[in-house]
C-alpha cells in the first residue's frame, strides 16, 4: 500500500516540478496559436480551456489505463513505482514536447512534423507506418468496448450491434467539425470517468486501510505472477504491456489536435504534460484495483482483463453502480477510437495535400478508411486469436510511434539549442525496448512473430541501437540549428484591440 501512495505522490509532485522545468525549456508565449491564425471552423476552432483538457485526456486514455495496467500489474507491485517515474520523465514529457511543436508549426500532424526534421525517406515510410497503427488503434478500440458491454449484457446479437453503433459514431465524429461532436459530448464523458474513477477509489481505499494485504503481493500472487521464466521479462514486456500511464506513441498522434483549439500557448502544460499524468494517476487507481482482485480471487490471474474488469467494479461498487463505472470505460474506449480515425483523416489529408474545409473532401478521404476497418473487424473477430494478434501488433507499433516522436523532438530542441537530453533519455530508453522486444519475441516466447533471439543477445543489439539514435538525433539536430526557430508574430490588431491600447497610452 505504501508503494501505491508513493506513486501517488510523485506524479502530484512531478507535475509541479519537472513538469515546470519542461515548460521552462519550451517557453510558451503570447505568440498567436493556429486555433487563431488557420481558423477554419472544422478542425481550427477555438475551446475552452477545460474543455481542451477533457478532450485530451479521453483522447489519449482510451483503454490503456484500464485493460493496460490490469495486465501490467502482474508484474508485481513494482510497477506502482515504474508508471509514476515513466510517466513523469517519459510520457509527459513526449506529450508536452509533441504538442507544444505542432502548436508552434500550425498545428501540424505527425507526420508533417516527422517530415520537417528526419527528412522525406523517413516520413514516407513513417506515415505508412502511422497510418496503419491507427487503423489497428480503431479497430481495437471497436472491438474492446463491444466486447466490454456483451460482457456485462451477454448475446451476441448485441456485440455485433454495438461494434456497428460504435463504428458509424466514430465516422460521424471524424467528419463533423471538432466542436460539434467531440467538444460537445466529451465534458459529459470526461465526468463519468473521473466519477467511475474515484469511486473505485474511495472504496478500495476503504477496504485497503482494513487490510493493507491487498495492495500486497500474496503468495498466490506471486505463483501466478509475471516472470522471465514463463517469458514475460519485465525488460521489455512491461513497457510493451503498460503504454497509456508510462508512456505511448499513440499520443502524439492525438496531440494536434488539441493543438488546433488551444487560445494560448501558456494553456499547454496543463493541457498535454497535466492531461497524461492524470491519465497515470488513473492508471495507477486500476492497477491497484486489479490486484485486489487478484488477491482476493487469485483464479482471476488467468482471466482475460476484460472479466476481470467486471470483477473489479462488482465487487468495490455492486452490479449497479460497477455497470455505470463499465460504461465510464466503454466511453475510456471509444473516446480514443473516434479521435484515432479524425488524426488519421487529418494526416492523410496533410500526405496528399487535400484541403478538409468541404464535407465532400472529408467522405472521399474516409471511404478507404471506413473499407479497411471493417475487414480489420471481420478479421479480427474470427477467433480468439486473431484478436490476440491485432492486440500485439497495436502494442508493439505504439510504442515504436513513441520512439520515433521522441528522436523527432529530439532533433527540434537540440536544433533550437535547446537540452535534447529531456526527450533524448526517453527516446533512448523506448528505442531499447522496442527493439529488445522484437529481437527477442518469437511464439517460442509466447508472442507473436519477431527474431526470437537469446535475451541477452537482444538487450545488447537493443542498447547498440538506442546508443546510435540519440548520437544521430543530436547530430543532425546540430545540423539543423536554427532551422525550426519560429520567432513570435502578432495578428493584426482588431479595431477593439486598437481602442483598449489608445485607451491604455
Amino acid at each position: 500500500m505504501l508503494l501505491f501512495l508513493l506513486g501517488l505522490a510523485i506524479l502530484i509532485v512531478g507535475y509541479c516540478t519537472y513538469g515546470k522545468f519542461i515548460e521552462n525549456i519550451l517557453e510558451p508565449d503570447d505568440r498567436p496559436t493556429p486555433a487563431k491564425t488557420r481558423a477554419d471552423g472544422v478542425d481550427y476552432v477555438e475551446l475552452p480551456h477545460w474543455k481542451n483538457m477533457l478532450i485530451q485526456l479521453l483522447n489519449i486514455a482510451g483503454v490503456g489505463p484500464v485493460i493496460g495496467v490490469i495486465l501490467g500489474i502482474k508484474f508485481g507491485v513494482i510497477a506502482f513505482v515504474i508508471i509514476p517515474i515513466g510517466n513523469i520523465i517519459g510520457g509527459a514529457v513526449h506529450d508536452f514536447t509533441a504538442g507544444m511543436m505542432s502548436l508552434r508549426h500550425d498545428g501540424a500532424n505527425l507526420p508533417a512534423l516527422i517530415r520537417m526534421t528526419t527528412g522525406k525517406t523517413f516520413y514516407f515510410i513513417f506515415s505508412l507506418f502511422m497510418i496503419f497503427l491507427l487503423l489497428l488503434v480503431v479497430a481495437v478500440f471497436i472491438n474492446i468496448p463491444a466486447r466490454l458491454i456483451d460482457g456485462f449484457w451477454p448475446s451476441d446479437a448485441l456485440f455485433w450491434t454495438a461494434v456497428l453503433c460504435i463504428f458509424l459514431y466514430y465516422i460521424a465524429a471524424t467528419l463533423f467539425p471538432v466542436d460539434k461532436i467531440i467538444g460537445s459530448v466529451y465534458p459529459l464523458f470526461g465526468a463519468m470517468l473521473i466519477l467511475g474513477t474515484l469511486a473505485i477509489f474511495g472504496v478500495l481505499m476503504y477496504e485497503a486501510i482494513g487490510n493493507p494485504a491487498l495492495l500486497e503481493e500474496s503468495a498466490a500472487f506471486k505463483a501466478a505472477m509475471f516472470t522471465p521464466e514463463n517469458n514475460m521479462p519485465i525488460l521489455p514486456m512491461l513497457f510493451v504491456t503498460i503504454a497509456c500511464g508510462i508512456l505511448s506513441g499513440f499520443h502524439a498522434t492525438q496531440s494536434p489536435i488539441i493543438a488546433r483549439t488551444m487560445k494560448h500557448e501558456k494553456q499547454a502544460r496543463s493541457s498535454f504534460y497535466g492531461m497524461m499524468v492524470v491519465e497515470g494517476v488513473i492508471g495507477m487507481i486500476w492497477a491497484a484495483a486489479g490486484l485486489a482482485i487478484y488477491n482476493l480471487f487469485p483464479q482471476m490471474m488467468a482471466e482475460n482483463p476484460t472479466n476481470v474488469l467486471t470483477e473489479i467494479t462488482t465487487h468495490f461498487l455492486g452490479r449497479g453502480v460497477g455497470a455505470i463505472t463499465v460504461i465510464s470505460v466503454i466511453i475510456l474506449a471509444i473516446t480514443s477510437g473516434d479521435t484515432a480515425m479524425r488524426s488519421m483523416r487529418l494526416s492523410l489529408a496533410e500526405i496528399v495535400g487535400v484541403d478538409q474545409k468541404s464535407i465532400r473532401n472529408r467522405i472521399i478521404l474516409c471511404l478507404p478508411l471506413i473499407a479497411i476497418v471493417s475487414g480489420l473487424l471481420w478479421w479480427s473477430n474470427q477467433s480468439a486469436k486473431t484478436f490476440n494478434q491485432l492486440w500485439n501488433y497495436f502494442a508493439w507499433g505504439n510504442q515504436v510511434l513513441a520512439s520515433c516522436t521522441l528522436t523527432a523532438v529530439t532533433v527540434w530542441l537540440v536544433s533550437r539549442r535547446k537540452p535534447g537530453w529531456v526527450t533524448a533519455v526517453p527516446g533512448a530508453f523506448m528505442t531499447f525496448i522496442v527493439a529488445t522486444y522484437i529481437l527477442w519475441i518469437s511464439p517460442e516466447h509466447g508472442g507473436p512473430v519477431g527474431f526470437g533471439l537469446n535475451l541477452d543477445c537482444a538487450y545488447l543489439v537493443g542498447g547498440f541501437l538506442a546508443l546510435m539514435s540519440v548520437i544521430w538525433a543530436y547530430r543532425h539536430g546540430t545540423e539543423l540549428t536554427g532551422a525550426f526557430d519560429v520567432p513570435p508574430v502578432k495578428l493584426p490588431e482588431t479595431k477593439a484591440d486598437e481602442e483598449k491600447s489608445a485607451s491604455r497610452n
